[in-house]
């Protein structure tokens, strides 16, 4: 088990946790109201900070179900939180609904939160690259089903 140090900075903080045992991801909640505009965004604060442990990252993701249901997704999704930040972990949050607006509570979950082992990369330049089956095809080269 991989521990992660945090301080709740608003007296409105939950501790992040998961939902059901074997979830990835654990559930981040908003500490403060925010009201997002049809097409609109907003950044939400979760009241707590986190100290990540050197070579791993936090990754802040979309909740599906409110995506699916309300169009409430991440303007950045998804989020990197770097082991050295020491910040409050906020939340972009995207309302992609054309016509409704979304209303954000203390207490409401707004985002999941992973924390992965990260490697350090040496880049090493190289002539040529090895064959692979895909080779160069980018977007859309595996068709459309």
């Amino acid at each position: 088990m991989l521990e992660v140090k945090f301080t709740r900075i608003s007296a409105t903080a939950t501790v992040p946790a998961y939902a059901r045992p074997g979830d990835a991801a654990c559930d981040l909640v908003a500490a403060e109201a925010a009201k997002i505009g049809p097409l609109g965004r907003a950044t939400v604060g979760t009241g707590i900070a986190v100290e990540i442990p050197p070579g791993f990252a936090g990754f802040v993701l979309p909740r599906s179900g409110l995506a699916s249901r309300h169009g409430l997704t991440l303007a950045n999704a998804p989020g990197l939180i770097d082991s050295g930040y020491r910040g409050e972990l906020k939340v972009a949050l995207l309302n992609a609904d054309p016509e409704q607006p979304f209303l954000v509570s203390p207490g409401d979950r707004i985002a999941q939160f992973l924390v992965l082992p990260v490697p350090v990369i040496a880049w090493v330049e190289a002539q040529s690259l090895s064959d692979s089956g895909r080779g160069e095809g980018g977007f859309g080269s595996t068709g459309v089903s």
